[in-house]
């Protein structure tokens, strides 16, 4: 049997930011995606298993181990492995490297939200997290929106600080309120359990993309945020009812489910931006994502060896 391996640094050279959000909106267009997860829990730490299948792009099984305690060990905190099937004949036709589709999948599902209900012209760019994803958002974002200052909150000064030496042009924001309440777009990507962001910070104009959430105990914006912004997410098949952003304020019934008013799958109902309204966007990373992006890799690993 014969597939293709895609490793990290020759895999991204071959990628951009804003033809992948392209890439995903047009997988979009295609079927929805039947997808099925399962979750295995010990402490803090997190065994994932993603699958998806997309009539007529293939196959996706992802794993996925998430320590937070790796951190302190200065190790990575999410390991995993990739493997893409043949929609054809089901045959193993890619494993492409864990880290590179995470990567991509996770900051261009933020960065596509954001194209379609953030200012366009936006100036001030706060992204809450210091960690790997808060690294490729500066990436995604800067590519999106190239005039925009980005700058760094996290709880510890010390690693904002550090990211941003690694990122030439970014700054460190001391202060989360005052951070949150001068940006135009406000991006989460903590570990938190408990509500990072507060609606009342919050201001008409504003779009607020939510990421690090991704297990039923675990939120980042409190429910004054979810009731004065109006909702969407990549997929309501894999955020309502398995994460607790929307899983608590449903069940407490801040909010019902109607009030998620469209997901990646209706593009067309995604509005254009309003400054009289807030926006909150909710990035699932459910395994259909993992599936596009994987599949994006290997038809550009496929188009550079033609």
């Amino acid at each position: 049997m014969s597939f293709i391996h895609i490793p990290f640094s020759e895999g991204e050279a071959l990628l951009d930011w804003m033809e992948f959000a392209e890439a995903l909106a047009a997988g979009h267009a295609l079927p929805r995606a039947e997808v099925a997860d399962t979750f295995l829990y010990r402490g803090r730490d997190t065994l994932l298993n993603r699958a998806a299948w997309i009539d007529g792009l293939g196959q996706l099984v992802k794993t996925a181990t998430i320590f937070p305690g790796n951190a302190e060990r200065n190790q990575p905190t999410i390991n995993g492995a990739v493997n893409f099937y043949s929609d054809l004949d089901g045959s193993l036709a890619a494993l492409v490297d864990f880290h590179l589709v995470t990567k991509w999948k996770t900051a261009g599902d933020s960065l596509l939200a954001a194209l379609l209900l953030a200012d366009p012209g936006s100036k001030e760019i706060l992204i809450a997290g210091a960690g790997t994803v808060a690294a490729s958002l500066i990436e995604a974002f800067g590519a999106g929106f190239p005039e925009a200052r980005i700058r760094l909150w996290n709880r510890t000064q010390s690693k904002a600080e550090a990211l941003c030496r690694a990122y030439p042009g970014t700054q460190t924001a001391p202060d989360l309120e005052d951070a949150v309440r001068a940006a135009d777009i406000i991006v989460t990507a903590t570990m938190s359990t408990g509500p990072v962001i507060r609606g009342e910070w919050l201001r008409p104009g504003q779009h607020l993309n939510l990421i690090g959430a991704y297990r039923p105990d675990m939120r980042e914006a409190d429910d004054e945020a979810l009731r004065r912004a109006d909702i969407y997410c990549d997929s309501t098949d894999t955020t309502l009812d398995h994460i607790g952003e929307f899983m608590i304020p449903l069940a407490e019934g801040t909010i019902q489910r109607s009030d998620v008013l469209a997901d990646l799958y209706r593009l067309d109902e995604f509005p254009a931006h309003d400054p009289a309204r807030i926006t909150l966007f909710k990035n699932g990373g459910g395994a259909h994502l993992d599936l596009m992006t994987t599949a994006h890799i290997l038809k550009k690993w496929q188009q550079q060896e033609s």
